[in-house]
């Protein structure tokens, strides 16, 4: 199998502009095809570029609320005729329109316009109004991704997700050989090199696309499964390619003694437990104690 090559989209943003960042998307998508790539990951919630609202507007939640859609929008429509046109995969972001509430979610769409794929981010910022206003997803789906006469298992976290070692562990545990990661923050050397583990301990590859400067910091970057730095974008707005190996990939982890090799959870009970010592106690955005539950607000 030749390798896999993800374009990482580094890009500023155009805040709630939406047409601008559907025009921007697009042009990317295509120069990552033409550099030939097979997938392209967008950052965090691209279609309004991680724009938030004002808490201390009465008319602010509604008026955000308006910008999230369903799949079934020309933005969303656009990406899938988009991969569809080029045959090239595109990891899409956006603000969904979940019933009566909201998500922060990618979609996962395959060269053929299917979709492979819907993650919704688990671990919400709710110390953020817009996060604090979104609903959490509850698990962890990988996909078979079609790559010449086979698959590569993939699956995705989002931003905050890959600071908990759970969210990676999750998706290994459900096959998931590239974990693709979409990103809106400023990402220092300690983020990065926890997101470089994330890789090593779970004998996993990684990709994560963030905001280009001055919206964020770059740094766009790659691992593959041994923790080996594959890409990092820097500062600016650019598409970088990232090669995965697919068979030194698979070959490795045959072999390592990490991941799912040794493990013990027989013993884990307490990783399951919502008991928190009171030093972690804490209130989200809203001054609400936050509390883990299922598919509501915290």
């Amino acid at each position: 199998m030749r390798p896999f090559t993800i374009a990482l989209l580094q890009m500023a943003g155009h805040q709630h502009d939406v047409e601008a960042n559907l025009k921007q998307g697009i042009e990317f998508c295509k120069q990552a095809q033409s550099m030939g790539a097979d997938f392209a990951l967008f950052p965090e919630m691209w279609n309004i570029g991680y724009h938030s609202y004002d808490p201390n507007d009465p008319d602010g939640l509604n008026e955000f609320k308006k910008l999230a859609i369903t799949q079934d929008s020309e933005f969303f429509q656009s990406f899938v005729n988009c991969a569809k046109e080029l045959e090239i995969g595109i990891g899409i972001t956006y603000l969904e329109k979940y019933g009566d509430e909201m998500r922060n979610a990618i979609s996962i769409i395959d060269k053929h316009g299917d979709i492979l794929l819907t993650y919704t981010k688990v671990h919400t910022c709710v110390f953020f109004p817009m996060e604090g206003s979104c609903v959490a997803g509850d698990h962890w789906p990988v996909c078979d991704f079609p790559h010449d006469d086979g698959h590569i298992k993939i699956g995705s976290m989002i931003c905050y997700d890959r600071e908990f070692p759970e969210s990676a562990r999750s998706l290994m545990l459900n096959g998931a050989e590239i974990i693709v990661t979409p990103n809106c923050c400023g990402l220092d050397h300690r983020r990065l090199d926890q997101f470089k583990t994330r890789a090593f301990e779970n004998a996993v590859a990684t990709a994560m696309t963030n905001y280009a400067a001055p919206t964020c910091n770059g740094h766009s970057i790659a691992f593959d499964a041994e923790g080996e730095l594959i890409v990092d974008s820097g500062k600016q707005e650019q598409i970088t390619l990232a090669q995965f190996d697919v068979e030194a990939l698979r070959t490795y982890r045959k072999t390592t003694v990490w991941g799912n090799a040794f493990r013990r959870p027989e013993h884990y009970q307490q990783l399951c437990s919502n008991d928190r010592d009171e030093v972690f106690t804490r209130t989200d955005a809203f001054n609400r104690p936050f509390v883990a539950t299922l598919n509501s607000h915290n």
